[in-house]
């Protein structure tokens, strides 16, 4: 029989759920519980499947989210998740198949862009996807960091202290509102996303309920919040050798981020600290007296981009420099090409099709990857992955994408 690529119907969603367990090697059982509140939390109209003969061989699902562009607004983007392809039928054209499907759908909806968390790098590009944002992991050793040990809490007049998941839920919400006004490449989170993480809800992944730690300022408001959990590792000589692992860290003030790594590096018996996945410009180095005590474990390519509005995508988010370029945008797709004018400032910008030369020419791809501000042109242009129709435009296009401090998603989705 051919393989059909369609939508979901609620009866196959356990059939549909044994493919995605398949795909990323997990233990192709999924509870009925399990599968029914993925059900529940799932929009039928955007779970897609592959069926061969009845069985699914493929899965892919999308969601709304909402996005934080430089200078603070936020875009509606079509989240893409749950992608995998059975090993039986691999380079078969299938995610080609639903990823077009779906990408199609958002443009129809007003989606202005989509995004996903890549598992392998080489996948998306193909699908005008490009690296946006990316993280960065440090394992700290707590010995070398130069940190008074007798370290009591913050010297700034605020507190640091342990609190319970019910309270995460009151004001954790707020909190990360705040800090994603302000984070480039952020991305909501729903009450559905508090509930996961603070154990409430089951997703099918093992439980083990972390700490939980805040930071309060001088006047008593809620500036920051870690997450973590510790093993339980000994030496041979009866010696602490236990690693504490962030689990998240959000907070809305430099003096926040300090008071919690000062915090969890001031543990009794942990000689490590696992940062989790950070911004790769994070601070955390320079808070240690010797920067040199957290080392690089993890450094890679995070949060994906796919523009489907230029128009609103440019628009929408504000430039460094003042400056106006002639963009030719290529889109095999058809969804997001043309020929536009950027007219952009710090204020903002305008954008509109023209008939204008272009002056810049470039794939959909490498405007994915400009577009939050962590990407150069320059290099973009060293590469050959974009062309300069004018002398002098990639320079130019520098001076406008690129933003001071780099784009960070802190979430997997």
């Amino acid at each position: 029989m051919s393989l059909e690529v369609r939508t979901v119907a609620e009866s196959e969603y356990p059939n549909w759920a044994r493919a995605l367990e398949t795909g990323f090697l997990r233990p192709p059982v999924v509870s009925e519980e399990v599968t029914a509140r993925r059900l529940a939390n799932s929009d039928p109209a955007r779970v897609r499947g592959a069926f061969d003969d009845g069985r699914c061989v493929a899965t892919f699902r999308s969601f709304s989210q909402e996005l934080t562009v430089v200078g603070g607004a936020v875009l509606s983007s079509d989240a893409v998740t749950n992608v995998s392809v059975s090993p039986t039928h691999r380079r078969r054209g299938l995610l080609t198949r639903m990823m077009g499907a779906d990408l199609a759908d958002a443009k129809e909806r007003g989606d202005a862009v989509a995004t996903l968390i890549a598992a392998e790098y080489p996948i998306y590009g193909r699908y005008g996807f490009g690296p946006a944002a990316w993280t960065t992991e440090w394992s700290v050793d707590v010995a070398r960091t130069g940190l008074d040990p007798r370290w009591s809490g913050p010297q700034d007049g605020g507190r640091v202290d342990l609190v319970d998941g019910a309270d995460v839920r009151e004001f954790g919400p707020a909190l990360h509102e705040r800090v994603r006004a302000a984070q480039p490449g952020a991305v909501g989170r729903d009450a559905r996303w508090w509930e996961v993480h603070t154990g409430v809800v089951d997703n099918g992944n093992p439980w083990t309920e972390p700490f939980y730690a805040v930071y309060r300022s001088a006047a008593g408001e809620i500036e920051g919040l870690m997450t973590y959990s510790s093993d339980d590792h000994w030496g041979d000589a009866k010696q602490p050798l236990n690693t504490a692992s962030v689990r998240k860290l959000i907070a809305v003030t430099p003096a926040a981020e300090r008071a919690l790594w000062r915090f969890v590096c001031s543990i009794d018996w942990v000689s490590t600290v696992r940062t989790g996945l950070r911004a790769p410009d994070d601070l955390l180095p320079y808070f240690l007296p010797d920067p040199r005590a957290a080392r690089i474990v993890t450094q890679a390519d995070f949060l994906w981009l796919r523009i489907l509005d230029t128009v609103r995508a440019l628009e929408a988010r504000t430039y460094t420099a003042t400056a106006t370029l002639v963009l030719e945008v290529r889109d095999k797709a058809g969804l997001a090409g043309g020929r536009f004018r950027l007219d952009a400032g710090p204020s903002g910008a305008s954008c509109a099709p023209t008939t204008e030369s272009a002056e810049l020419t470039l794939d959909v791809r490498e405007l994915g990857a400009l577009y939050l501000g962590d990407e150069s042109a320059l290099r973009l242009a060293a590469l050959g992955a974009l062309t300069e129709e004018t002398p002098g435009a990639a320079a130019v296009a520098e001076s406008l994408f690129r933003t001071p401090g780099r784009p960070w998603c802190p979430d997997v989705f």
